[in-house]
């Protein structure tokens, strides 16, 4: 197998299948996610974008770039306007062990999970933000399906059960400490399934650093990035991760690594849960469940990174401390079942 980070045969292929010259292509790593790795590929024709999956086993198939290739062209093909167009999937894994899809580069503002000084986002920027981000995952999930072709991305019958089964799954595989709590709120989830399901277009990962936002009107979103799980199951378990993810001036420090959206201006999660019920056909009466399952979902994502990195698998000296999101995505949710409360 070829050195990781060397992309010769990847230049050749790009020479011959798209007649760009070899020696004018460059690719240099994009720091930020703490999954999937994207890179800045330069060309004489300009810039685009490229992703694989991490380094080392895979755990599941959340990283499968031939996955999120299918996405992109369903989407273009379903015509929605929020998703780069994919380029070209290189799927000869010799060149270091994972397919590599290039595709769109879209310019503009990705939010991280520090405050950047060149890019401060006022309260009144935030506040609009945080509703056109909700605006723009309801427009997913109400995306028509079957004459779209969308409806062949997945499986929604049984979606709810499959996925608590295979986190659950996927939490012991990768587990490393005694966590307690995560434990049970697996078992709290799996006798408390829901018997009604819905159907729709979900993202399955989104949040605030996978929107690219205008550079002029920063508060409106441009793209939507990272769809290699997105799939067609129910909404609420889309906007359940959300929830998770959508951290709070009040939350534990720790889970606010992932989201902006605890600075002054954004929604509340209660102010999120009653904006999207007022613009969508779902019932909302059992958001509690998804709500924790988003919780245990953070959890068991921040888990399978955490165990990559004890392997000596991944050595961002950022997920050392992983373990701690583990441990604070679990007694949240826990909590959380306690008080009946969000």
């Amino acid at each position: 197998m070829d050195n990781p980070l060397n992309f010769y045969k990847l230049k050749k292929y790009l020479a011959e299948t798209l007649y760009w010259d070899p020696e004018k292509i460059e690719i240099t790593q994009i720091a930020g996610g703490y999954s999937n790795l994207t890179f800045l590929v330069q060309t004489p024709l300009g810039k685009f974008a490229m992703r694989r999956a991490p380094f080392g086993d895979k755990i599941s198939k959340a990283h499968d770039m031939f996955r999120e290739s299918q996405v992109l062209e369903a989407l273009q093909k379903a015509g929605y306007k929020k998703s780069p167009k994919p380029i070209v999937l290189y799927e000869d894994e010799d060149i270091n062990g994972s397919p590599l899809l290039v595709m769109e580069w879209i310019d503009g503002i990705v939010l991280g999970n520090k405050i950047n000084k060149d890019v401060i986002l006022t309260a009144d920027e935030f506040q609009k933000l945080s509703q056109n981000a909700i605006d723009s995952l309801i427009e997913l999930h109400l995306l028509e399906l079957k004459t779209s072709g969308l409806i062949n991305l997945g499986k929604p019958e049984g979606y709810v059960e499959r996925q608590v089964i295979g986190w659950t799954d996927r939490y012991y595989k990768s587990k490393t400490n005694e966590l307690p709590e995560m434990e049970k709120v697996s078992d709290w989830l799996k006798a408390n399934i829901p018997s009604r399901e819905n159907v729709g277009f979900i993202h399955n990962d989104y949040k605030y650093d996978n929107l690219v936002l205008e550079k002029i009107n920063r508060s409106e979103i441009k793209s939507v990035l990272d769809w290699e799980m997105a799939t067609v199951g129910d909404p609420l378990m889309d906007l359940g991760t959300t929830l998770a993810y959508w951290a709070q001036a009040d939350d534990p420090d720790i889970l606010k690594l992932f989201n902006m959206s605890h600075l002054p201006g954004n929604m509340t999660r209660a102010e999120v849960i009653q904006y999207y019920d007022l613009r969508t056909p779902f019932d909302l009466a059992n958001i509690l469940f998804y709500y924790v399952f988003g919780l245990f979902k953070v959890g068991v994502i921040a888990q399978q990174i955490y165990k990559r990195y004890i392997q000596g698998i991944a050595n961002d000296p950022r997920f050392a401390n992983l373990i701690h999101v583990v441990d604070a995505a679990g007694k949240m949710a826990e909590k959380s079942i306690l008080q009946e409360k969000i």
